[in-house]
């Protein structure tokens, strides 16, 4: 182990001391200005939550259409489930939630655009 040199001062340099304390800022640009106080958006709701596609499909269902919403991200079964419902109310119709997509039964495009709309995601019609 070798050994270690002794600095010229006994005693170490108190914790909490500042490092950057003998630091001028002269020369340097100013900062940006403070925000004025009360003007966080945290406490907003997030109006983005991304592109999600709406689809009309009658395949392999016996000739009945159904809207089928695909393209979440970032959002999880509970919601999922939380956002059929309130689809399936809005409608009136029976819907599911089945490998990550809301399917409502017929054609209701406008009603789950808009409620989509509401929630944060950005709606848009795909396919036919």
């Amino acid at each position: 182990m070798p050994d270690r040199t002794p600095s010229s001062d006994p005693t170490p340099p108190a914790f909490g001391t500042n490092p950057f304390a003998s630091l001028s800022s002269e020369g340097l640009p100013p900062g940006p200005p403070d925000p004025p106080a009360g003007s966080s958006r945290r406490k907003e709701k997030n109006r983005n939550r991304g592109r999600v596609d709406i689809l009309r499909q009658t395949a392999h269902r016996g000739g009945k259409t159904v809207t089928v919403v695909t393209g979440f991200t970032g959002i999880g079964l509970p919601e999922k489930e939380q956002l059929a419902k309130a689809m399936q109310k809005a409608c009136g119709t029976g819907g599911t939630v089945k490998d990550g997509r809301i399917e409502i039964q017929g054609d209701q495009r406008e009603r789950v655009a808009q409620i989509l709309s509401e929630a944060g995601f950005r709606p848009v019609f795909a396919g036919g």
